[in-house]
């Protein structure tokens, strides 16, 4: 077995095969994991709040358990954390944002609830961008989350604490939330995986809301099979959320190291491609050529739809979060940073017409819609985001121009899972995501074609943070 501090780098399925054995206890990895988060945090900032004591109390209670013959699976004894806009009963839940920042919740979100219920280990609470309306993660409240492959450069956002935590070593998955990219913007910028089940999936229950048509809940980890334990622990009915699903949710394991041969892969021309850096195009299309090279089917498409669906995404988003924080804002104006506020007062524009409109396409697409423009493939491929991770200080400049998540959003009107997986590294030394989307409710086929490239490609480097 590696030395303690080793065992961080470990696969969350493999840590969980070490505890089952009782090779390495859950106390053990989560004094690690502590250890690993007191030496680096004051370089990376993923933590708003470190829940020490309650690991400690966690890690003894799971120790216990299984060493009782009570193992209650993969994610038993497994430190975890969680994006701040998730509730935790009797831990702050800041959103971070200074309005929420001495809010204590009386009970947990229903998706922490679940990782608690499966035994999952909490370490604390993870940075994430002003009320996650943004993809760059600085914030003026908690202080800015920083990029483990280089800290001038931003992680991604909003859930930029949950891949900083996550491929620093820090955690072994986390909890993340996608609006218009959230989760998988900052699993590419960082080099892990992160999946936006389809909406409906996982509950919204107690999650501190941007926007009600598009917020999905979803799980950042090092590799494909170890997002999937953390989407089976999450997902499932809540009665207590409107738009949860009532529908079995599958088993995700059954096929997703089928491999590449027999999937087919639809690469959509146009959109996704349009002002992408070149470099990342290079990336993203080699790695779809490998995909190919090892027996995938690679076929090209036409997505006429895709611009629309853009856009009509930012008009439901810029309307749904002016009308969450309409008792607040302009009134407490002041108590909000500068690029949430400058975001908030400039979306008074989009009028009643633009977002039925943009609603109607909404529901049209995740009626069926969409799911036609995957006819004849498994899934889609294309980059995940079509930029490269600006400074933290080019990231503070209000109204920079920014089509960061021209290609994501896409998939939170339509409710398509999609998923994002390493598939390089770009001039400037940071990671850079592969994309795919799946057919509503079929988060399995995106997660065996994550499966299959990462299978192609080989382990992923870790940023060299201390290696």
């Amino acid at each position: 077995m590696p030395a303690i501090s080793e065992t961080l780098f470990l696969t969350l399925e493999d840590a969980a095969v070490a505890v089952r054995e009782r090779r390495v206890s859950p106390v053990e990895l989560t004094e690690a994991a502590l250890a690993r988060i007191e030496a680096f945090e004051p370089r990376l900032n993923a933590f708003v709040t470190v829940t020490a004591d309650l690991a400690r109390t966690q890690a003894r209670e799971a120790q216990d358990e299984i060493a009782a013959g009570r193992y209650r699976g993969v994610l038993h004894g497994i430190p975890v954390a969680v994006k701040d806009l998730f509730a935790t009963k009797g831990i702050r839940t800041t959103a971070g944002s200074r309005i929420l920042a001495d809010w204590t919740p009386d009970e947990d979100a229903t998706v922490v609830r679940r990782l608690r219920e499966a035994g999952a280990v909490l370490l604390g609470k993870l940075g994430l961008h002003e009320f996650a309306y943004g993809i760059s993660s600085v914030n003026p409240h908690f202080g800015d989350v920083r990029n483990p492959w280089d800290t001038t450069k931003i992680p991604g956002g909003s859930s930029g604490g949950s891949a900083v935590a996550v491929v620093a070593g820090e955690a072994y998955a986390a909890l993340g939330s996608d609006t218009g990219g959230s989760i998988r913007i900052p699993a590419s910028l960082c080099g892990c995986v992160g999946l936006k089940p389809t909406f409906g999936r996982a509950s919204l229950y107690g999650a501190v809301p941007l926007s009600w048509s598009l917020d999905h809940p979803g799980p950042l980890a090092r590799t494909v099979r170890d997002v999937a334990v953390a989407t089976a622990a999450i997902a499932g009915y809540d009665p207590r959320d409107p738009i949860s699903a009532d529908r079995p949710v599958p088993d995700y394991f059954a096929q997703i190291d089928a491999g590449p041969k027999g999937l087919r892969v639809g690469v959509p021309t146009g959109h996704v491609w349009d002002q992408c850096d070149p470099a990342i195009a290079t990336a993203v299309r080699a790695a779809i050529e490998a995909l190919a090279k090892a027996g995938a089917e690679i076929l090209e498409i036409r997505w006429p739809r895709a611009a629309e669906y853009a856009k009509a995404a930012s008009a439901v988003l810029g309307v749904e979060a002016r009308a969450y924080h309409e008792g607040a804002f302009p009134g407490r104006s002041a108590e909000y940073g500068p690029l949430v506020r400058a975001r908030l007062a400039s979306q008074g524009d989009v009028n009643a017409e633009t977002y039925a409109q943009s609603m109607t396409l909404l529901l049209e697409a995740r009626t069926g819609a969409a799911d036609r423009d995957l006819e004849g493939v498994d899934v889609l491929a294309m980059p995940t985001v079509p930029s490269r991770a600006w400074t933290i200080e080019e990231a503070k400049e209000i109204s920079r121009p920014s089509e960061w998540t021209r290609i994501t959003r896409i998939f939170d009107l339509t409710g398509q899972p999609a998923i994002s997986v390493p598939c390089g590294i770009d001039p400037d030394g940071l990671p850079v995501g592969l994309q795919f989307a799946a057919r509503m409710w079929d988060e399995a086929a995106a997660l065996r074609a994550a499966r299959a490239y990462e299978l192609v490609r080989g382990p992923f480097p870790l940023p060299p943070l201390d290696r």
